[in-house]
């Protein structure tokens, strides 16, 4: 989800960066339930790695030892390394590549997901696709583009299981003026399923703005987060070994953490190996158990847009509007977030 509406920009730079991790003043860990102590440390200390950014978005840790996460309304994507003195651009554009386009809100690239050695799953926004990019020639391969013979409207999150299945969320987030956008041709903004063949499902046709996905390490349950500020909640589908939705549910709803001194929405989420949600929340990151019992909140003191697991797999990476953060966690992403079982 972006707050900003600007055109590709397709110049090459270097964002202005903190030469090194500082600490984040505004920066705190909340805790909800003393059951916080055993996911993230009292005195955890928020980072912030790199800014100058309009709205990062779509943080994914590469296991060759860097992140890479897109700047939507920019149409580029950055990488940013412990070895490198801060975040460089590493793809422009991001996502779509063609002249001004009128009535695309936000050009490029989205939510990012590893899609095993070498390569990297793309929600391309300005596109309005799901593709395929190789690390090394930085080539594309459109994976999906319509469902019904309809195109999507601005696919913005991935997760995938590691047979390779691929969920999505479909919201109009991309397009000038959202629902009533004359570029839309889809009625819903769905959640889908593209299988190994091309295949693409729509499993859920109900949310009014769908936003960020995950799975649980065991892949039988699919989370997904509704960016909407009427109702501000998460689902839980449960999955049979096909990515069948056998039964829905309503997971948490934040309406109570909703105000001013809570910026922010229900966004890109991470799922540690334990099962526990990390998802962009008001007012910052929430955790909770996969019953969605909220135990803590981290905060940057803007909202977060996105959060995934990297380093050793016990390092949460966040994208904050302008910045880029990070903090130690005492739980691992799952093998999932981290593109490996192994991780």
């Amino acid at each position: 989800m972006s707050y900003l509406a600007r055109l590709a920009s397709f110049a090459i730079l270097i964002v202005a960066v903190t030469a090194a991790a500082e600490p984040l003043g505004t920066g705190r860990v909340t805790r909800y339930d003393a059951a916080l102590d055993a996911v993230i440390a009292p005195n955890a200390s928020i980072e912030k790695l790199a800014e100058g950014f309009t709205w990062a978005e779509g943080p994914v840790w590469i296991a060759a030892g860097y992140l890479l996460f897109t700047d939507v309304p920019e149409n580029k994507m950055y990488r940013w390394s412990p070895a490198e003195n801060g975040a460089s651009v590493f793809l422009s554009p991001s996502g779509y590549s063609g002249p001004p386009l009128k009535g695309v809100r936000e050009a490029g690239a989205n939510g990012l997901h590893v899609d095993g050695a070498g390569s990297l799953l793309i929600a391309d926004s300005g596109s309005r696709l799901i593709a395929r990019l190789d690390l090394a020639t930085k080539r594309r391969q459109t994976l999906a583009a319509s469902y019904g013979g309809k195109r999507f409207n601005s696919p913005n999150d991935i997760a995938r299981k590691r047979d390779g299945t691929i969920f999505f969320t479909d919201p109009p987030y991309g397009l000038e003026n959202g629902n009533d956008s004359p570029l839309k041709e889809m009625k819903i903004n769905g959640v889908y399923r593209l299988d190994v063949d091309g295949k693409v499902t729509l499993i859920e046709d109900s949310l009014s703005f769908p936003n960020g996905i995950g799975l649980a390490p065991d892949e039988r349950t699919l989370y997904v987060a509704n960016s909407d500020p009427a109702n501000p909640i998460w689902m839980r589908y449960t999955l049979d070994a096909k990515g069948n939705v056998t039964d829905r549910r309503k997971l948490a709803d934040a309406s109570d953490l909703m105000g001013p001194a809570a910026p922010g929405l229900p966004d890109g989420m991470a799922i540690a190996a334990n099962g526990h949600l990390f998802a962009s929340a008001p007012g910052g990151v929430l955790i909770m158990t996969p019953e969605g019992k909220r135990l803590g909140r981290i905060e940057t003191g803007d909202a977060i847009a996105n959060c995934a697991f990297g380093d050793d797999g016990r390092t949460l990476y966040m994208t904050s509007h302008k910045i880029l953060a990070r903090v130690r966690t005492l739980v691992a992403g799952s093998g999932l977030e981290l593109g490996s079982p192994r991780f």
